[in-house]
């Protein structure tokens, strides 16, 4: 298998050599890096293409690295029924780049774009109806950013006496609970709750 992967990804890497950064083989995951300007006619080529045939678009999303100049790193995956195989493609997208859609290739991307688009920020160009998917209109940054708060910006919640949502800063109530790890069955060094009414 991994043979086989060494060469589809050499023959890639042959075939376009304006898009193709560098291949790997990891894991018998062939894994391709390449230019995000070049997204569009890569794909098309790994569709078309007798040697690749890459027809099912399976998943779109991303890496967020924030320490990095270029932050995000978008991953696709492919699937080639005819060959038996998958193929995964990165690119290296700054924070406020834009990546080009490839809803016109393959339509299933649509939701996957602005599911990437609502949870990272990163916006596609050309693409046909980029709003937000997961997270209300009005809402406030990209949750799955790694400098996003862990509790949010604001929080959510039917008002009775307004009959509408409303939102407020977010409040923690509920204090965190301590977890000791003791096995009650190796015994514990205190009374456990409801061990008290057997000790009399």
């Amino acid at each position: 298998m991994t043979e086989q992967l060494i060469e589809l990804g050499a023959l890639i890497e042959a075939k376009q050599p304006n898009a193709v950064r560098r291949v790997e083989v990891i894991n018998d995951e062939l894994i391709v890096y390449i230019v995000p300007a070049s997204i569009p006619e890569f794909v098309e080529f790994i569709r078309v293409e007798p040697s690749c045939q890459f027809t099912q678009m399976i998943d779109i999303t991303a890496i967020d690295y924030p320490d990095r100049e270029k932050r995000f790193v978008l991953v696709y995956h492919f699937l080639s029924m005819v060959q038996n195989l998958r193929l995964r493609v990165k690119a290296d997208v700054a924070d406020g780049e834009n990546a080009p859609t490839i809803t016109d290739i393959h339509p299933s991307a649509n939701w996957f774009e602005r599911e990437v688009f609502d949870m990272y920020g990163i916006k596609f160009s050309g693409h046909p109806d980029l709003r937000r998917l997961l997270t209300d209109y009005g809402f406030t940054g990209h949750p799955l950013r790694k400098d996003f708060p862990t509790t949010g910006y604001v929080e959510m919640r039917y008002d009775e006496v307004e009959k509408r949502c409303i939102y407020e800063p977010v409040s923690l109530t509920q204090e965190y609970r301590q977890f000791d790890f003791m096995s009650p069955w190796e015994g514990a060094e205190y009374i456990l709750p409801g061990d008290e009414k057997g000790k009399t």
